[in-house]
């Protein structure tokens, strides 16, 4: 069970986090979490090039080290690139001293200080002490669904194209799981906001 929007009452519940960009300009932000990934990477650096698209990579640590060459083409095309914990660690799950350094883990090979928990799953605890060394949060507004093996590519275009607007972060996976979906949905997301005129940012660390 999962929101492809993100309810209002979790944004005003968890302000302190990103879940948009406030613009009045026709901006989306996509992001791409767990990888990098010897083959959904490349193959999303090369669609986002196709339409003058910048977006934002959330690392694995684990996978920089076993892709570095990836990691650096991501950095070299300019898009941006953010922390994902070292591990993939569910927040709930971990003690916060272990949570806490697993992400610092990540740091020695991620230049970042933008941060997305894993399954969005972070305590209150830990978002405080991560904000408090200078990470920013960063969560989404339309999640595409894109790791859900139960939906078909088409669903998870639409899931986006349905509910993507000003400003929204949007979230897809550079991974083995996510492939199938990403590689349809992608190229078809891209095709259609650029033609209603919208351009494509990578996130910051301020």
């Amino acid at each position: 069970m999962y929101f492809v929007k993100t309810p209002l009452w979790a944004k005003f519940f968890f302000n302190r986090y990103t879940w948009q960009i406030h613009t009045e300009n026709k901006e989306l932000y996509l992001t791409f979490d767990d990888g990098p990934h010897p083959v959904a990477t490349p193959f999303i650096l090369e669609q986002l090039d196709l339409f003058g698209a910048k977006a934002s990579f959330f690392c694995l640590g684990k996978n920089v080290i076993a892709h570095q060459d990836i990691y650096r083409e991501m950095l070299k095309r300019g898009h941006s690139v953010g922390n994902h914990t070292h591990n993939h660690l569910n927040g709930w799950k971990v003690p916060h001293n272990d949570y806490i350094k697993n992400v610092e883990a990540a740091t020695l090979h991620i230049d970042s200080l933008l941060f997305r928990p894993p399954y969005g799953r972070i305590t209150r605890k830990a978002g405080k002490s991560l904000m408090q060394k200078g990470f920013r949060v960063i969560m989404w507004d339309v999640l595409s669904g894109d790791f859900d093996i139960n939906i078909k590519p088409e669903r998870c275009t639409a899931n986006v194209i349905n509910h993507a607007v000003k400003g929204s972060v949007i979230v897809f996976h550079d991974s083995e799981k996510a492939f199938k979906n990403v590689s349809y949905a992608l190229p078809r997301v891209l095709e259609y906001f650029s033609q209603k005129g919208f351009i494509f940012k990578g996130l910051v660390d301020s």
